[in-house]
């Protein structure tokens, strides 16, 4: 595998910490090598498009242009002229002749970004410059021909799409010719806070999480993946003090109810906390500066813990008394 824990694709920063995400890279990298269309599925904020940039860079194609875009993000009229282009005067505002996207990455790779916001129209002309046919640009009358590699990407399921009649199979299919799934953020824990710190790194080169932060990142479910990560951070951050983020600084646990069937009733702010409590304090022997230090927080923190949550045992050795003296 070439890469390395972090990685950059395209100027875009990659952490890859897991088994999970080093074995999707591995794909990616694999599949580079060829020519083969790619179909990139996954939940938004998954990192598909980190994985798009990773196929770039490994291929043949690495020195030739890359280009994308959001096919949910413009208009049907708008959306032909961006890949097709047009010709000047095709439509009003059409005040010179540009080339589409199609034109823009050849030799080099076009990626779509959720493909399977194309509406029918589209979805046909897209499938026929797939097979090579040339186009003509919107308003034009000489013919287009292109050398451009396809990535795809969607957080849909195309495969109900082409049943109830939404996607063209026959595109999907053209599309599809391999496919790489990337794991949501709540199957790669691992990466989970290396991600964090990359971020908290971006905006304070003296902050750090505490141990008990560090746990409730790592129990968080994730249902928004990285985007969602990355506004926790910066929320943290503006929250702490002295520039250690605590597990109360994350602002999750008031989230909880609204996480959805995923988060566990065991992932409560306190239960996290006392379970980690627990376990530095075992590692330690009862000896509660050391559980401070590994837990990343101070004594006295530790002691008004042990207050709050009162007797720890719960089936433990471990008891509020014979920890605390």
């Amino acid at each position: 595998m070439s890469a390395e824990p972090q990685s950059c694709f395209l100027g875009v920063a990659a952490i890859i910490a897991s088994p999970e995400m080093r074995r999707t890279m591995e794909l990616a990298e694999r599949v580079a090598r060829t020519s083969a269309s790619v179909l990139i599925v996954g939940e938004t904020g998954s990192g598909k498009e980190i994985v798009a940039r990773a196929i770039h860079h490994y291929s043949l194609r690495c020195s030739k242009p890359w280009v994308d875009i959001n096919c949910g993000a413009l208009p049907e009229q708008l959306m032909e002229s961006e890949l097709f282009g047009h010709e000047r005067g095709a439509f009003s505002g059409a005040d010179t002749a540009r080339p589409g996207l199609f034109e823009m990455a050849h030799t080099g790779t076009l990626f779509l970004d959720e493909v399977g916001e194309l509406e029918p129209r589209m979805q046909v002309k897209l499938l026929r410059v797939l097979d090579g046919v040339p186009y003509y640009r919107v308003g034009g009358t000489k013919k287009v021909s292109v050398n451009t590699r396809i990535l795809a990407a969607t957080n849909q399921d195309l495969e109900q799409g082409v049943r109830s009649g939404r996607f063209r199979g026959d595109l999907y299919h053209r599309l599809n010719q391999y496919q790489i799934r990337v794991p949501p953020l709540r199957e790669r824990r691992e990466d989970i806070v290396p991600i964090a710190q990359y971020f908290l790194a971006q905006h304070s080169a003296q902050a750090a999480f505490s141990k008990l932060a560090e746990d409730l990142l790592r129990a968080w479910p994730w249902p928004g993946n990285v985007r969602e990560l990355r506004n926790v951070v910066t929320t943290a951050l503006i929250h702490c003090r002295d520039y250690v983020i605590d597990a109360a600084d994350l602002g999750l646990a008031e989230r909880l109810p609204q996480a959805g069937p995923r988060a566990s009733t065991d992932l409560s702010l306190d239960g996290l906390e006392r379970d980690a409590i627990i376990e530095a304090l075992r590692k330690t022997g009862g000896r509660c500066q050391q559980a401070a230090d590994l837990l990343g927080i101070s004594r006295r923190t530790l002691s008004r813990k042990l207050k709050q949550y009162g007797p720890l045992a719960r089936g433990e050795s471990l008891t509020y008394e014979n920890v605390h003296g």
